[in-house]
């Protein structure tokens, strides 16, 4: 519960999914007040926590307030027009690319895990191994600067932010 608390007064977007063999109501009640987004009571499945996941991050994704349009690493991301302009020319993407480039400019220069973009994009983390791999080869050819996005060893990707 400490922890919990810790982690939501020093980062209250972050998800919070409670894993514990406490499963009367008052420890689940009081797991969810102090600051949990979903409490989960030993035994589960890995599908189950998985679903959790998913929806603990569609959530947070849909309260994360995007500002309507960024700059980051020379190109102009408009969130609401799902346009991507380098020097004033459109770069023409399709949905899935969008949306991996816009998961990473809501959090530029901050390395993101696949597991997130994967469940950010696709809405469910049951995706093939190589799916993110070949639209992310697709997206950094399209963007003309193979290194704007760079990958994180063991981690996933990040957006450079400044300049090449």
């Amino acid at each position: 519960m400490d922890l919990c608390r810790s982690l939501r007064s020093r980062q209250p977007e972050v998800g919070i999914i409670a894993v514990t063999a406490r499963g009367e109501e008052r420890d689940r009640v009081s797991g969810l007040l102090t600051g949990a987004d979903d409490y989960v009571v030993k035994p589960f499945s890995m599908a189950e926590l998985h679903a959790r996941m998913a929806a603990v991050l569609r959530r947070a994704v849909r309260a994360t307030p995007a500002s309507q349009q960024v700059e980051i690493g020379g190109l102009t991301i408009d969130f609401t027009a799902r346009r991507v302009l380098r020097g004033g020319s459109e770069i023409p993407l399709t949905r899935k690319e969008f949306d991996i480039l816009a998961a990473l400019a809501r959090r530029p220069g901050i390395a993101v895990a696949r597991d997130r973009i994967i469940i950010e994009v696709w809405q469910t983390s049951w995706v093939g191994p190589h799916v993110l791999d070949v639209h992310m080869a697709a997206l950094r050819g399209k963007l003309g600067d193979p290194g704007l996005v760079q990958t994180v060893r063991g981690v996933g990707y990040r957006l450079r932010t400044e300049p090449s």
